[in-house]
């Protein structure tokens, strides 16, 4: 691993960058991209951001989000940058198989590879790196990338803050979850000073929704809702053919795996889902309950102790099934 000092040298040239994330971007991958897009930019670099798949509509509203790539969408183009850059930015993920295609694209890339992430158990694929499984976001990360690394708060200006923030806020879930420290608070101050409309920001991100994706929301509470008290855990299973009568989209159903954590003495949520060609999970639990285990050692996942993802080759019933037996195993955790 290079020193950050190295990387600091390197960019005080103007460079062909390319920032890319994880699949499926959510609102820490793209306020953490565009976030360092409208940094970079600032300083004459050459930059795109690449996305390895579409991300939700409201998302797409943050400043030079215009600019992004859709790697599946513009795949040759992608590539072309892949191959010319000098440097990679990968967010939010720490694994290129997280990345799907563009995995190759990127390992086989002459350019250096700068991670920038907040998961556990990163892999050995970058020459740089800013982690810490602390922060509660990559857009925390990269806020102190700029500040701390660069030495250049003063290019933090009101785009770079609206995207940050947005990161921050949604990582965090809206500042509750376990590790919304102080810290976080004086960042999420900085950038209201510097310009992020905090209570814009979260209008756009948690009121712009389409009405089926709210009507697909009381389907799921009102039908597809399962309470298992004797493991203080409740779910949702969801079909594809329920996604496709509420013409289900990206990023519609986000959020709805917490529904089922609101619940009092509920500790394990969660949201399996069927997709066109896998399921997928998405686990959220609270206090020392690791989520993240469980998708690691049986859904090829992982993420952090409360928040995690992973996917099945099985059918949706049987890995409905699946996912109960597991359950059998952690009991004692998750009744004491």
């Amino acid at each position: 691993m290079l020193e950050l000092e190295t990387l600091k040298e390197l960019l005080t040239l103007p460079r062909r960058i390319v920032i890319t994330t994880h699949h499926k971007p959510d609102g820490d991958a793209m306020g953490s991209s565009l976030g360092l897009y409208n940094y970079l930019i600032q300083k004459g670099h050459h930059v795109r951001v690449i996305t390895p798949s579409d991300y939700p509509v409201f998302l797409q509203w943050m400043p030079n989000n215009t600019e992004v790539l859709i790697y599946p969408q513009q795949i040759e183009l992608s590539n072309t940058f892949i191959a010319e850059a000098e440097l990679v930015f990968c967010l939010d993920f720490n694994a290129l198989n997280r990345i799907y295609e563009m995995g190759v694209q990127i390992q086989e890339s002459p350019a250096k590879k700068v991670m920038i992430d907040h998961h556990l158990e990163p892999q050995d694929f970058d020459d740089y790196r800013y982690w810490s499984i602390n922060a509660c976001s990559t857009a925390q990360l990269v806020y102190e990338f700029i500040v701390q690394v660069m030495e250049e708060p003063e290019l933090i200006n009101k785009d770079v803050a609206t995207c940050l923030y947005t990161g921050i806020m949604t990582d965090s879930g809206s500042f509750r979850f376990p590790t919304t420290t102080p810290r976080v608070h004086i960042i999420v101050a900085d950038l209201i000073t510097r310009g992020a409309e905090n209570w814009k920001i979260h209008q756009l991100v948690y009121d712009n929704f389409s009405e089926s994706r709210l009507r697909f929301l009381g389907y799921c509470l009102l039908n597809k809702l399962v309470v298992l008290p004797e493991y203080k855990t409740a779910y949702f299973s969801v079909s594809a053919e329920e996604l496709k009568r509420f013409t289900i989209t990206t990023g519609d159903s986000e959020g709805l795996v917490n529904y089922a954590l609101t619940i009092n003495g509920i500790k394990l949520a969660a949201l399996i889902i069927e997709r066109p060609d896998t399921v997928k999970l998405s686990l959220r639990s609270t206090g020392d309950f690791p989520a993240n285990e469980i998708c690691k050692k049986y859904f090829k996942g992982g993420g952090h102790r409360n928040a995690a993802g992973g996917q099945s080759d099985l059918s949706l019933d049987d890995t409905v099934l699946k996912f109960k037996e597991i359950l059998i195993e952690y009991k004692s955790l998750l009744i004491q």
